[in-house]
């Protein structure tokens, strides 16, 4: 080959990567904004196949009228808790709101066990106990914070309903991928195949299946038990917005930290206001649901996996420090495979015969 074909050769091939590179910028700028919602509608319909097939089952194998009772059903499951929390919230703002406008607002004063409070017990007592006496002087020496703490939950409640939105799409979709699970599945086969050059996409994708619907179980479904535990107990003793506490408990669970964190301040009010004999079983069901995870996990987490819990969690918690929630699942998966094929290298060099000197 000449000096002059090599240029054209060259040339041509680089104007060839150059509209490649374009075309793929183009199709990934486009598809951005459905890319977190697709990504969760994968994950749920992974987590809820199981259910789905049951229910696919029930409804005479017909795949489409199950998808849509499936979406319907999911939508709703989602749609109710939210408009009790946000009811819930709104119902104690409103009253709060027309107390203050009266003048009749009141904030019991604080028990003097929050001096013991580690770290803060002292300022929180000062604090607790200056707004029991003056509620309106302390707001106005505080104005600035205020204000700040004001901003910090508007902003948190936009949010949330963005979050809320995400997940009804996201459900939306997969709905539509469980219409066409078989397709989808031969289609992540097939991805895995041409991605690690040997066929072991089946085992690759059942591995990435296993791993969502493990993190899916131990994680999630646990976080949302003690959640709902500790909705349950507050609603019993009637603790104010109890479902803005709620929705910090389940993002605290998440996050792999103790709902006591919350439990513990909602348990110190509760000895504030409430008779000792039902403030001591509050506090009581209180550290129970806390380290209710600590027997949770084990039933669910790694579940039906050769991979070990440890590498699990790893992955999730890891994650989830880099992505947000979706790493809880990225993450696991990622570190899952990785794991897998580190071990297959490592057993695959010890199987291979010794040569003699």
């Amino acid at each position: 080959m000449n000096t002059s074909d090599f240029t054209k050769n060259t040339i041509e091939a680089s104007i060839r990567i150059g509209l490649l590179v374009l075309l793929t910028a183009y199709c990934f700028n486009i598809i951005k904004p459905f890319i977190l919602p697709v990504i969760w509608g994968a994950i749920i319909a992974v987590a809820i196949y199981p259910l789905f097939k049951k229910l696919k089952s029930a409804l005479g194998d017909k795949n489409k009228l199950a998808s849509v009772v499936y979406t319907l059903l999911t939508l709703s499951l989602l749609i109710t808790p939210t408009v009790m929390i946000s009811n819930s919230v709104i119902d104690t703002s409103a009253i709060i709101s027309e107390r203050y406008e009266a003048g009749t607002l009141e904030i019991p004063p604080p028990n003097d066990s929050v001096k013991e409070w580690p770290l803060i017990g002292e300022k929180t007592h000062a604090l607790w106990f200056q707004a029991s006496e003056n509620l309106e002087d302390t707001l106005i020496k505080y104005q600035t914070e205020t204000k700040k703490a004001g901003k910090a939950i508007i902003a948190g409640a936009a949010g949330a309903a963005g979050t809320i939105l995400q997940f009804v799409l996201s459900i939306i979709i997969s709905g539509i991928l469980l219409a066409n699970a078989e397709g989808a599945y031969s289609f992540t086969i097939k991805l895995f195949n041409r991605l690690t050059c040997i066929a072991t996409g089946k085992e690759y994708t059942d591995l990435a299946k296993a791993t969502i619907r493990s993190v899916a179980q131990g994680v999630l479904g646990v976080a949302m038990i003690q959640a709902t535990l500790s909705a349950v107990g507050m609603m019993v003793m009637d603790i104010p917005a109890w479902g803005l506490w709620t929705v910090v408990i389940l993002v605290l669970a998440i996050a792999q930290l103790p709902p006591i964190i919350v439990l513990g301040f909602v348990s110190a009010y509760v000895f504030s206001v409430a008779e000792t004999t039902p403030a001591v079983i509050f506090l009581i069901y209180c550290l129970i649901v806390s380290a209710s995870d600590g027997f949770l996990k084990p039933l669910f987490l790694g579940r039906g996996m050769s991979t070990p819990m440890l590498v699990i969690l790893l992955g999730a918690i890891g994650g989830m420090m880099m992505s947000g929630i979706i790493g809880l699942f990225v993450g696991a998966i990622i570190l899952a495979l990785g794991y897998e094929l580190f071990m297959k290298w490592l057993n695959d060099n010890e199987s291979a015969p010794e040569t003699s000197a």
